[in-house]
């Protein structure tokens, strides 16, 4: 029976074949993800709400609920064991994995990720978590694009494509936001794409925003009346709305890494989850706006235009009932978020940074307009319009992403007549930004290991490259106690002109080249005086196995040698890499990757 099915799948992709061109089969391949990673963000939307729903139904608004100090504990508790006993693997960080994957594993992504994200997340947001769904979706768009691509034995070069078509899809589906879909892919994926891999890339996009408008209506994610056109004497105070945004993004970005790094160094999961719990429960217990996604506020900040709708920010509360104090809590809301998104995901949960990017970046915004507005000298700044400004100058300083923080809030919230403004935050915010980081919150973990690539071809070109695959290892191999004698006969059966020299641990010591002993190698009287060791000469540089090819340029510039030797972090030899080998890899990877 198992045969049957094997062969009918095979005569399938044969008929695939014979019969639909590839660019064409690429196209039906780019639709199906669309409806495919939509359906799946549409999911994890449903899943997410029904748990917080359930759980958080019978709240008080008025006064205090210490359900927040357990609900988050448990979530975490929750996604922690269903990603170590179920998963078996680490599915945290979502678009840093495609990152990877898109640098070393040439688009190839595990199968589960089309799964174990949803319901991952989906407990920890549920649960409160205060992190968000779109990196863990955006991961499962890459995973339903990969794992296509491999069942119709597509090329890596087109599983890059899909990869990028399934992150297009998901940001669309789950944002109602097919443009931003398409520049998130370009933006912050960094794929070098020509024109017609634009095509796929905008039927993934169009097709899942499209799903998600027929299941939930063609209405904006969140709602948003313009009730002050922009004015031009405002230009100044947006571009200082931009340069703060840029700031407090360096802080998101710095206090997520050190507090990672904390994380990081605690061994067991236990104590991970004990940290991570303790942390959030009393974070959210303090400030019940950071549990979730944080989605309520930003409709409240957006919508909201008295004090009294704003001061409902700070209902199940200790706050609630200090309006005086509203600019305060919402300045330690920004100041702990990251603590609380760190610790969800340190302590065990799986979300992801876009939703707190977009809390903090409304936030950020109100606080900005509403205390300026406190002075008589300011012109009057619509606190609604710069809460919507300071999304996209979050998004655009966290991400690195300025078209896509421009784009997105704009079909977020169809806020399209303050296009302009926005486009002078996004860009102000990422100017200053880039002075202290210069690169996202997804990609710098990568570049710290020179696993990253770019828009800059030289550079791509390197990092689609593997040292494995320049290594030649058919030099043959001496050790220093061996005389000129049986130096000569190990001569006569090589093709080389250069001879490793190792101990007896196969560390290499030196090299022994055939210029330097030319003139003693046939006097036979010397063959017994002379040893390796007295022959050999000093290496001017090694190269590790782990190293990456842009260190290996640099390595070559900086000693101008021809051949350099590779050996393992203990100094054992592997073998030599020469600037010949590396150019014609290069050439090959380059052609290969240029190709339409």
């Amino acid at each position: 029976m198992k045969k049957e099915k094997v062969s009918l799948f095979q005569r399938l992709l044969l008929w695939r074949e014979k019969n639909i061109k590839e660019k064409q089969f690429i196209l039906i391949l780019s639709f199906l993800v669309g409806i495919f990673t939509a359906l799946a963000a549409l999911l994890l939307k449903w899943l997410i709400h029904l748990i917080q729903n359930f759980l958080t139904d019978n709240f008080s608004a008025t006064g205090a609920n210490y359900l927040y100090l357990v609900y988050p504990v448990v979530g975490i508790l929750l996604a922690g064991l269903f990603v170590r006993y179920i998963v078996k693997d680490d599915i945290s960080h979502g678009v840093t994995k495609i990152l990877y994957a898109i640098s070393r594993r040439q688009g190839r992504i595990k199968r589960h990720n089309i799964w174990s994200s949803i319901f991952a997340s989906s407990i920890t947001i549920g649960f409160g978590g205060s992190v968000g769904a779109e990196a863990p979706i955006v991961l499962t768009g890459s995973a339903i694009g990969s794992n296509l691509g491999s069942v119709f034995k597509m090329q890596h070069r087109t599983l890059l494509l899909l990869v990028g078509c399934g992150a297009a899809g998901a940001v669309a589906g789950i944002f109602k936001a097919p443009i931003a879909g398409l520049v998130f892919t370009l933006e912050v994926l960094m794929l070098d794409l020509t024109m017609s891999s634009l095509l796929p890339l905008l039927i993934s996009s169009v097709t899942a925003a499209t799903v998600s408008y027929i299941a939930t209506g063609a209405g904006a994610m969140f709602k948003f009346n313009l009730d002050n056109p922009f004015e031009m004497e405002r230009i100044p105070y947006v571009l200082l709305l931009g340069i703060f945004c840029g700031l407090v993004s360096f802080y998101f970005t710095r206090a997520m890494n050190m507090t990672e790094g904390i994380f990081g160094k605690l061994k067991s999961p236990y104590r991970k989850l004990l940290v991570g719990g303790i942390m959030l429960s009393i974070l959210i217990f303090l400030f019940p706006s950071l549990y979730g996604e944080g989605y309520d506020t930003i409709e409240l900040l957006l919508n909201g235009t008295s004090s009294e709708e704003w001061d409902t920010a700070m209902n199940n509360s200790l706050f609630y009932g200090a309006g005086n104090l509203l600019l305060i809590y919402l300045l330690l809301i920004v100041v702990f978020k990251v603590f609380a998104t760190s610790a969800t995901n340190g302590g065990g949960g799986t979300g992801g940074t876009f939703a707190p990017t977009l809390f903090l970046g409304c936030i950020v915004g109100f606080i900005f307009s509403h205390f300026s507005n406190l002075f008589e000298t300011t012109p009057d700044l619509p606190e609604k319009n710069f809460a919507l400004m300071g999304m996209a100058g979050l998004m655009s300083g966290v991400m690195h992403a300025p078209l896509t923080g421009v784009f997105l809030i704009a079909e977020l919230t169809g806020g399209y007549d303050l296009f302009l403004p926005l486009m002078m935050v996004s860009v102000s915010s990422y100017l200053t930004i880039i002075i202290f980081e210069p690169h996202s919150i997804y990609s710098m973990r990568l570049a710290k290991k020179g696993q990253l690539i770019t828009h800059h071809k030289d550079k791509a070109v390197l990092t689609l490259m593997r040292m494995e695959h320049v290594v030649e290892k058919d030099f043959a191999i001496v050790h220093p106690e061996m005389d000129l004698g049986e130096l000569v006969k190990v001569i006569s059966n090589s093709h080389r002109n250069m001879f490793p020299v190792t101990d007896r641990d196969e560390v290499l010591v030196g090299v022994v080249l055939l210029d330097d002993i030319r003139n003693i190698m046939f006097r036979q009287e010397l063959y017994h005086r002379f040893k390796v060791q007295k022959l050999m000469t000093a290496i001017p540089a090694r190269l590790y196995d782990s190293d990456s090819m842009e260190q290996v340029m640099r390595t070559f510039d900086d000693t101008g040698a021809w051949n350099l030797p590779v050996v393992t972090t203990e100094g054992k030899y592997l073998g030599f890499v020469s600037k010949s080998k590396i150019f014609n890899s290069y050439r090959e990877v380059l052609v290969h990757f240029s190709e339409d």
